[in-house]
């Protein structure tokens, strides 16, 4: 047993006068040596080249790090027909939605197996709107299926400009054809498609009018900058079946209270007389909402309810205020405990993330409860950092993880599952697995996407980065408004499970900086592996071919509910494969990333294998069990429907 150190005695003798002498010369020694070695070490940090990162998987990975694949991407975004372009509306006096960007959505509108896109735009603020019809909205882009888009946004009704912002899409009523709800700064719309010919929006008819946020005033040029009731700030959205009727939810994320005079009512200063833009600390939180569908394409408020309204004490006693806390950018729907029922887990800006873990409501139906302060899913490595997109997937067989990509100089939140406690538990391990280094702390993070982009089996993370401050190179030499994506293999071998992609001239058409927002992988051009569209704020959008010719082969899934016990775009439903003994595992998800949403497809990268063991599918309905499925042939894409 340890024993307490003995107290000093009160009656201790004191050092005698000759003892002085040498306990300052030897305090002189001490002192002399530590100026020294301050003086050694401002010198090296100034003449250092290079940070000094020691990561302790580089050892053991060496091998792995040298066999990281180059696929070669190739900017086909003109010769495609993508010509279109965000407006963010800056005009100068530095208003926070105009740092937003916007998301993208890929859908296929029509049901002919070809991957189409939406590209979200915001507009001018009232002091600077253009003539009538000249600002332009949102653009839809039809895959032609011979490597072309065609842009029918008018015609299809989709051509009505506003503060647009994110969007996710799902078949909302059960008909077969996918519908679409786009978020805006005080402006949300749901569209319904007309069996593949058009949409019509239907967001007064479903419910979701002035619900999810505050209408915005119709302001004159010279009123709204004075404008101080609070507008409504949603951001990303997603489709889910948190009950598992069959039909399709939504879950809309809140960022800032915020309003035109409260943002030019606080000072911010970038350098001199430089305004720069307010940080989402100066303003008080909101609230996100979840809308449950009642059928029709009809939806009903249930937020509170459902245990979705997140609130803190300011003070104590019965005089507290309750404070909002959500500032959220991000929300992934997943199963992270495997118990069959979707939970939520929300990226939020400066403040704590959310899990929404999915309950049996005690009075019937389903519920949330938030608890990302007990189960380790609210912080990384014990603070709040910036969060913005937000991804859940397998990283190694049997294994799967939250990725959260945040602020400049924050690393990426790497948070693993352990699926069997119960609640689920999360644990930040970015440093073991090779998310902490440079590369993917430095950049400012928005848009994340997993891919397995070589088919080699393995989910491989993509990071869209960009600035928000024009002039942020006058205060911080690391960082510019334009940044190039970061993409990072998954080696498959632990400690360090991802290692950096070089950014070398044949991948120069994905890695060419840009103020990078939104990203999203779809298979464009039909040839089985994932392609990469990315946004830019207050600028043209990319679309980045992947050209890889290393042999491997793969298998897509289209899955399609059978409308009755599972919803039609089978949201939630799992598939697992197994090839040579080795098994992999893919969800079908809704919106995720920043403000944007992949194709519903699922990819299996077969690496050199010719034939799979087997193929089994859990459905989206409450008791589903894991079924068996024969697939003949690789190397296309199968649609499953449920039996």
């Amino acid at each position: 047993m340890n024993q307490p150190p003995a107290a000093e005695s009160a009656d201790a003798p004191i050092a005698p006068p000759q003892e002085w002498g040498m306990l300052f010369v030897v305090l002189g020694i001490v002192a002399l040596m530590g100026a020294f070695a301050v003086a050694w070490w401002v010198i090296s940090s100034k003449t250092q080249r290079g940070p000094s990162w020691i990561d302790p998987g580089q050892v053991e990975n060496k091998k792995a790090a040298q066999m990281v694949p180059s696929v070669g991407w190739t900017d086909v975004t003109a010769q495609a027909g993508l010509h279109f372009s965000h407006q963010s509306g800056a005009a100068g006096k530095k208003l926070l939605p105009e740092t937003m960007g916007s998301g993208v959505v890929v859908l296929d509108i029509d049901n002919d197996g070809k991957q189409d896109l939406f590209l979200v735009n915001s507009c001018p603020w009232p002091d600077h709107a253009g003539p009538a019809g000249a600002t332009a909205g949102p653009a839809l882009l039809r895959n032609q299926g011979d490597g072309k888009f065609e842009e029918v946004g008018k015609a299809w009704g989709l051509d009505r400009a506003h503060y647009g912002l994110g969007a996710c899409a799902a078949d909302i009523d059960n008909d077969g054809f996918i519908d679409l709800f786009v978020t805006g700064v005080g402006d949300c719309r749901l569209y319904r498609n007309l069996a593949g010919k058009g949409f019509a929006e239907i967001t007064t008819k479903a419910g979701l009018a002035d619900q999810p946020v505050s209408s915005w005033p119709a302001l004159l040029p010279n009123e709204y900058l004075k404008y101080r009731e609070k507008v409504g700030f949603p951001s990303s959205a997603t489709f889910l079946d948190y009950d598992l009727d069959g039909l399709v939810d939504l879950f809309v994320c809140s960022y800032v209270a915020w309003a035109p005079g409260i943002d030019m009512g606080i000072a911010s200063t970038l350098t001199g007389d430089k305004r720069g833009y307010v940080s989402p600390k100066s303003f008080e939180g909101g609230q996100c909402r979840l809308y449950r569908n009642l059928g029709s394409g009809v939806f009903t408020e249930v937020s509170e309810k459902a245990g979705i309204r997140v609130v803190e004490n300011e003070g104590i006693g019965t005089r507290a205020r309750q404070r909002n806390v959500a500032k959220s950018l991000g929300v992934i729907a997943c199963d992270a405990d495997r118990d069959g029922w979707p939970d939520l887990l929300v990226a939020n800006d400066t403040v704590r993330n959310f899990f929404f873990h999915n309950e049996a409501d005690p009075q019937g139906g389903r519920r949330f409860v938030e608890m990302g302060l007990t189960q380790g899913a609210a912080y990384a490595e014990g603070q709040a950092r910036a969060g913005m997109g937000i991804e859940f997937g397998e990283y190694l067989p049997g294994k799967s993880a939250v990725f959260v990509a945040n602020f400049a100089n924050e690393p990426v939140t790497f948070l693993a599952i352990d699926a069997a406690a119960s609640p689920p538990r999360f644990a930040d391990r970015a440093l073991a697995v090779g998310l902490a280094g440079p590369g993917a702390r430095v950049p400012m993070k928005f848009g994340c996407s997993l891919l397995d982009f070589d088919l080699d089996g393995r989910l491989d993370l993509l990071l869209c980065n960009g600035h928000l401050e024009p002039d942020i190179a006058l205060v911080q030499s690391s960082q510019t408004m334009r940044q190039a994506p970061k993409l990072f293999w998954n080696t498959g071998v632990q400690p360090r499970v991802f290692e950096a992609v070089d950014e070398g001239k044949e991948n120069q058409g994905l890695f060419e900086p840009l103020v990078g927002r939104g990203s999203a992988a779809l298979d464009f051009d039909g040839d089985g592996d994932p392609d990469l569209v990315l946004t830019a704020n207050n600028g043209p959008c990319r679309l980045a071919r992947n050209d890889q010719a290393l042999g491997h082969h793969h298998l897509r899934l289209m899955l399609e509910g059978d409308g009755k016990r599972s919803n039609r775009s089978a949201l939630g439903a799992v598939a697992r494969l197994s090839v040579g003994g080795v098994v992999q595992e893919r969800v079908v998800a809704g919106a995720r990333g920043y403000l944007s949403q992949p194709e519903l497809p699922v990819t299996f990268g077969l690496g050199q294998a010719t034939t799979i063991d087997w193929l089994e599918i859990r459905w989206p309905h409450p008791g589903a069990k894991f079924e068996r499925v024969v697939v003949e042939g690789i190397d296309k894409t199968v649609r499953i429907r449920q039996p």
